[in-house]
């Protein structure tokens, strides 16, 4: 009896991450087209054609990082951002996301985005993390005039972590990519690939 539920276990185990993705797509793709539907049907009447949404989504993507690469755009985007940066709840849940978003910008310096290996001196202990400040300059007194740098400990199989103020002495670069480590992290290094 125990093969039996290895095999159903095992199955199951591939077939759901199969299957989550393909449904949160699904769900997705279906949302791009009623909007799709809902704003061209005034326009184009009863002709429609399928994955017209996904167009239009990845058009207006596109067309929306064009326009706040803008000079101009900034003071539009700020005007926008203002009741998202001054209501109470809503500003830490924002300015946590668009942190966390503008370090995987591509405007992001390179040396920015590092993937290390923290270890402490005399310790055998050694935490994957990711650099987010190389400088201290601009934080608050007590911190700003520390040497060290900031590194983000995330945990595995939620979103969060630490952030930990150390020695640069104490960080290792490694040669693996900000996603990978965030990806490899996020399953607490289970995975082989």
């Amino acid at each position: 009896m125990k093969p039996i539920y290895q095999y159903f276990f095992r199955g199951l185990i591939t077939f759901l991450p199969v299957a989550l993705t393909v449904y949160v797509l699904y769900l997705f793709i279906a949302w791009l087209e009623s909007i799709a539907m809902w704003a061209i049907r005034p326009l184009i009447g009863d002709f429609y054609l399928p994955g017209l949404g996904i167009v239009i989504g990845a058009a207006s993507i596109f067309g929306l990082g064009f326009l706040v690469s803008q000079p101009a755009a900034a003071r539009m985007l700020s005007w926008f951002e203002l009741p998202f940066n001054n209501l109470p709840v809503v500003r830490s849940i924002y300015s946590s996301l668009k942190s966390f978003a503008d370090y995987f910008s591509p405007k992001e310096k390179a040396s920015q985005q590092q993937v290390v290996v923290l270890k402490m001196p005399d310790n055998d202990l050694a935490i994957v993390g990711l650099v987010t400040r190389q400088s201290m300059a601009g934080l608050p007194p007590g911190l700003a005039e520390l040497d060290h740098v900031a590194v983000y400990l995330p945990m595995g199989y939620m979103i969060g972590g630490y952030t930990v103020f150390v020695p640069r002495s104490w960080t290792t670069p490694i040669n693996m990519s900000v996603e990978e480590a965030m990806r490899s992290s996020l399953l607490a290094w289970m995975s082989s690939k």
